[in-house]
């Protein structure tokens, strides 16, 4: 801040923004607000660091301790070499590393499919967009029973469908699988494709709207250009489209493959890492260590072992999302070369990994990809032959099959839930009407509250997730303020503290909040989840309004400051008001996340009375029996209330996001 001579008069330096020569000595080293600063940030900075900080360092100091009956022994790197030998850690590391990597791929693909059908389409988009987001909604919990119940051998509609087609036998034929009817969940070599399948699944809704988002920031000029100079559609994709989605492919893979790599609740809902560890990722073996054998220094040094690949996952992340891909220099030849090199090293270490899953993958990307390219090879072919008409028919036709084969991929689990729910015992049994209730019946609405203690569980979510986004919504509206308009030292290295936490899995953290749980004889109680959900609630409701705040004009609280309010009256009747979408925004993503919340509750908790909803209908599954009626029930109205949030919440859903993201 630049000196200015120390003698206007009371009146004017008061109206105008205080100099050098107005600020004391702490001022100066420290910025002129922070005392504000300090108060609007230490709800948030305690929480963080007692949360997320803390149960870091303590797991650091567990992983060098192992258990000798009540007491702990200092064995120094012993659990970290012990590894090197452990057979269970290296498939669970391996296991993790093909599934994200298999996942990635195909959201990439698809979700860049769909964006560019939806991108391209004048009407309906906004419905299909919508339809096309219900995956990413619903809980993960309704995700897993889903297609557990489709994938299942004997009464699953999967195998059914298939063989009735004659596409079943095919697969067999042509040894995409070993046998039919196909074991998907309970085959070692069908188990963890199957998995696979269903994380992509869930996870192209994201892919699909973060690159129609970057679809709708490339220039309409350059297709124009590009167009004149006669290129055909598969030359504008690969020379326009591809470097303008560059960044944020870069962005969402990267953020993605955190979330995929450190998968948990997904994993086990679905397989419980079977059969034997074919689909056991890194974080069920460390919790089985820690949780099951309560060997805490062991699991302790599963989790921390994986701390550097994680951690130049958030680096990565961190550097992607300070650089302005406007003002970016254009890439070099090495750096052009660098994605390609690191295509091809994760290629052939699948290939090496997985061949038997490396080539069954190959088949179904090539067979996607021919199609598309036979499909925009007969519209490039026709438009040079002049026949427009025909052209925009084919284009029309293919977009529309292609539209229609993935609302089916997409929609299809959630109408198999949705006619379940109303079916008799009966006719889930027999299989009657299997795609139509009929008659349409209560009976399994009935069942589920008087056999089980659904109510209670419903109870227990709605009232940790309701209390720990208030909690969650009061911090980081104080801290998102803070960072976006107070002038203090450190406020930058606060926003990437913050970014940093919110990307940390929950895999790093729930062995050592266990053990603080245990200490504090928190463990099953509500109370467990209170306190522990602000570690992924908290960073990102932070984050995203520190963004939504900034994109707030800085004069109308300049105005009502100089009216002769506070900080604090500017923030309350000025501030606040205009960052209304930003904060429901925030609050629609904090209960969601805390409603659908697995991990934490299935550790922390084991009485049925403290359960949430996920962890209940988890429980509700004994043994090979599942109770399918009930557990359609419980999904559809476990999901009806998110997807009424959602609908009711998106055109403000939407306006806190986009400012969020722009300014974050």
């Amino acid at each position: 801040m630049t000196s200015v001579r120390p003698a206007p008069a009371p009146a004017k330096r008061a109206s105008s923004p205080p100099g050098r020569g107005s600020l004391t000595p702490t001022q100066r080293r420290l910025g002129r607000d922070w005392r504000l600063a300090a108060l609007f940030l230490t709800p948030t900075a305690v929480l963080v660091g007692a949360l997320v900080l803390v149960p870091i360092a303590r797991s650091i100091v567990t992983s060098t301790t192992e258990r000798h009956g009540q007491h702990s022994v200092f064995v120094g790197l012993a659990n970290y070499l012990a590894l090197a030998g452990d057979d269970q850690f290296r498939t669970g590391v391996m296991n993790s590393f093909v599934f994200t990597a298999y996942a990635e791929v195909f959201k990439v693909v698809l979700g860049l499919a769909a964006a560019l059908l939806l991108h391209h389409r004048r009407r309906g988009r906004a419905v299909l967009a919508g339809l096309l987001l219900l995956p990413w909604v619903v809980p993960t919990v309704v995700t897993a029973f889903s297609w557990r119940s489709l994938l299942d051998p004997i009464f699953g509609s999967v195998n059914i469908l298939l063989t009735e087609s004659g596409i079943g036998p095919l697969l067999a034929s042509a040894r995409l699988v070993d046998s039919w009817p196909a074991g998907w969940l309970s085959e070692a070599s069908l188990a963890m494709p199957s998995v696979i399948l269903v994380n992509v699944w869930k996870g192209i809704p994201f892919f699909t709207v973060a690159f129609l988002a970057g679809l709708k920031a490339i220039p309409a000029d350059r297709y124009e250009a590009a167009t004149v100079d006669g290129a055909s559609s598969w030359r504008r994709f690969v020379h326009v489209t591809l470097p303008g989605l560059r960044h944020v492919i870069t962005v969402t893979v990267t953020l993605s493959s955190i979330w995929t790599f450190n998968n948990f609740d997904l994993i086990w809902l679905l397989t419980q890492g079977g059969p034997g560890d074919a689909t056991a990722p890194y974080v069920l073996v460390a919790y089985s260590k820690a949780i099951l054998q309560l060997q805490y220094g062991a699991g302790a040094a599963v989790t921390l072992v994986m701390l550097p690949v994680i951690g130049g996952l958030v680096f990565l992340l961190v550097r992607l999302l300070r650089r302005d891909p406007d003002t970016e220099r254009p890439p070099s030849r090495y750096g052009k070369a660098l994605p390609w090199l690191v295509t091809a090293a994760v290629t052939g270490l699948l290939a090496w990994v997985s061949p038997h899953i490396f080539w069954k993958a190959a088949v179904v990307l090539g067979v996607v990809l021919l199609v598309a390219a036979a499909v925009g090879r007969v519209v490039s072919g026709l438009q040079s032959w002049g026949r427009r008409r025909a052209s925009a028919l084919v284009s029309g036709l293919g977009s529309g099959v292609a539209v229609a084969a993935l609302l089916v991929f997409v929609l299809a689990p959630l109408y198999w839930i949705a006619v379940t729910a109303f079916k008799s015992e009966g006719q889930i049994v027999m299989r009657d009407y299997d795609l139509w209730p009929t008659p349409w019946t209560l009976e399994q609405f009935g069942d589920l509250f008087t056999t089980k203690p659904f109510g209670r569980w419903y109870l227990n979510t709605v009232l940790v997730s309701v209390v720990s986004t208030a909690v969650a919504l009061v911090c980081a509206a104080l801290a998102g303020y803070a960072l976006a308009r107070l002038r203090f030292r450190g406020a930058q290295s606060f926003t990437v503290t913050v970014l940093l936490t919110y990307v940390m899995p929950g895999a790093l953290l729930f062995i050592p909040l266990y053990q603080l749980l245990i200490g504090v004889r928190l463990t099953d109680s509500l109370w467990s989840l209170v306190v522990t959900y602000p570690t992924f609630t908290l960073p990102f409701a932070t984050w995203l309004l520190t963004g939504y705040f900034s994109s707030i004009p800085v004069e109308l609280e300049e105005a009502a400051l100089v009216d002769g309010c506070t900080r604090l009256q500017a923030l309350r009747r000025v501030v606040l008001p205009l960052a209304k979408p930003g904060l429901l925004a925030v609050a629609l993503f904090t209960l969601t996340n805390a409603w659908n919340e697995f991990l934490f509750a299935f550790v922390f908790i084991t009485k049925d009375e403290y359960k949430t909803l996920p962890v209940g209908m988890q429980s509700m599954i004994t043994g090979d029996v599942v109770p399918q009626g009930q557990l359609a029930a419980a999904s559809l109205l476990v999901s009806i209330p998110v997807v009424a949030m959602y609908a009711f919440g998106q055109r403000f859903l939407t306006e806190g996001l986009t400012a969020g993201a722009v300014k974050g």
